[in-house]
């Protein structure tokens, strides 16, 4: 098990290992953007379409026998929610999901269908860590945070090491969606010679504020609405901010717009379906606030959009 709040490169390397035969490898494509090759990592391609059922299973995979008779519970929009759901209803434990009310209809819809049961709070007047603490205290849960968990962040990294595997050049760039930072810190910890850069949606950029004063801080009380509801974490942790500080992470942010065209890019050019927060840093691209080169990888990190969204953008240029 791990130390409290430390993650290492080891520990990505063992979550590689333990979870091996539960998650699907998913492939790196050949892009072209600006007349450079740039490479995508195809996560919305995942179980689930996304990547969070890699430090879902890792995390669920050490749980103590008691543990597992008691069961879990998350909070999540919906794609920590399906990870959990699906890795617990493989390894046979009960899962309660808080998830917010607004959340996407079809991220509710798929998180049921794993057999998950859902606890739905307001994410402007409730905290779900509240409800999910308090759920845990009187009905025996482990509660499983979507980032702020050392074997979390060891699950998401693998990703960095199946880019490291798949990349025919030596990777120099990794541009990362982040919400809470547990991708993105993996990855930094999985790729130590590559560059890291996370992105946000405008007005949601807890991180690249946190990263910039050198202490967390929140996100801002009149922070915009976004179609980016995978990215709306309210405030990093310790250890994903740690981990990107450390490393030197360059942070930019993105509009809805930006992110529109590259859902449309992903659909027109490779027909992969990306949500929102999963586009982000393929927006950031196309949009030019990433240099681009052949040694350059974009995180796909999502693919959970609801359907009539999806067709509304990719039909709207």
């Amino acid at each position: 098990m791990f130390a409290l709040n430390s993650v290492s490169l080891d520990d990505v390397r063992d979550a590689a290992g333990r979870i091996a035969g539960h998650v699907v490898g998913t492939p790196l494509i050949e892009s072209l953007i600006s007349g450079h090759t740039v490479w995508l990592k195809a996560e919305c391609l995942q179980t689930g379409h996304a990547f969070k059922l890699r430090g879902a299973t890792n995390r669920l995979l050490q749980l103590t026998e008691a543990e597992r008779q008691g069961g879990v519970v998350a909070f999540s929009s919906g794609n920590h929610a399906q990870g959990v759901a699906i890795a617990a209803k493989r390894l046979g434990i009960r899962a309660i999901i808080v998830m917010p009310a607004d959340a996407p209809r079809v991220k509710v819809a798929a998180t049921q269908s794993h057999g998950a049961d859902i606890v739905f709070y307001d994410r402007r007047t409730e905290s779900r860590e509240d409800i999910a603490n308090e759920l845990a205290e009187r009905r025996g849960l482990v509660v499983v945070p979507s980032f702020d968990d050392p074997a979390i962040v060891a699950g998401q990294g693998t990703v960095g090491l199946e880019i490291l595997e798949q990349m025919p050049v030596a990777t120099k760039r990794i541009v990362v969606p982040c919400g809470g930072g547990g991708l993105s810190a993996g990855i930094a910890l999985a790729c130590p010679d590559a560059a890291i850069a996370i992105v946000e949606p405008d007005g949601w950029d807890d991180m690249r504020r946190s990263l910039k004063q050198g202490e967390i801080v929140p996100v801002e009380d009149d922070a915009p609405p976004t179609l980016c509801d995978a990215l709306q974490t309210p405030r990093v942790s310790p250890i994903t901010f740690g981990i990107l500080r450390d490393r030197g992470a360059r942070a930019l942010t993105v509009s809805d717009a930006e992110v529109e065209t590259a859902i449309r890019f992903a659909w027109d050019k490779h027909q992969l379906v990306v949500e929102p927060g999963g586009a982000v840093a393929l927006a950031a691209l196309l949009a030019g606030k990433v240099g681009v080169g052949e040694a350059t990888v974009a995180v796909l990190s999502g693919g959970n959009i609801d359907p009539d969204l999806h067709a509304g953008i990719v039909g709207s240029a």
